[in-house]
């Protein structure tokens, strides 16, 4: 689906910088990539990944949202504010709810899904067959945006 209109807030902008194929045997699901770029000189502040699948089962884990934001970005509303920009292009692909996963004890990334009007859902452990668990996740905290 191609991007319409500029997804900007103020000093932040969200640039699509690529879109990834699914890819079966790694089982991954297709997913669009923003930049964001923060600043009259548009510098990459971090990144956020829209992932297309369902949130119930092949992305029970990564969920429809990923982001990071870079160290000397934190702290400054990055994350928040990219997951309120992307919310209109998520709808276009028919999408009411956005599932967000982070770890428990990351609380900046707990505030941004709350302060989006996110709901713990619950929180699972991770399982040790999962890219995650290799990631040093040892539980999960599933959040849902009703969009």
């Amino acid at each position: 689906m191609p991007l319409e209109g500029t997804l900007r807030d103020g000093d932040l902008e969200l640039v699509l910088k690529k879109t990834i194929a699914r890819n079966p045997e790694k089982h991954h699901v297709p997913c669009y990539v923003f930049l964001m770029l923060a600043g009259s000189q548009k510098r990459v502040a971090g990144v956020l990944t829209f992932r297309i699948g369902d949130a119930a089962s092949e992305l029970y884990y990564p969920e429809h949202i990923g982001y990071r934001v870079r160290k000397q970005y934190r702290g400054q509303g990055f994350a928040e504010r990219s997951l309120r920009l992307v919310g209109p292009f998520v709808r276009k692909h028919g999408y009411r709810e956005l599932w967000i996963s982070c770890r428990p004890e990351n609380q900046a990334s707990r505030i941004s899904c709350e302060r989006n009007g996110g709901i713990l859902q619950e929180t699972v452990p991770a399982p040790h067959t999962h890219e995650m668990y290799r990631q040093g996740y040892r539980s999960i905290c599933r959040y849902m945006i009703e969009l």
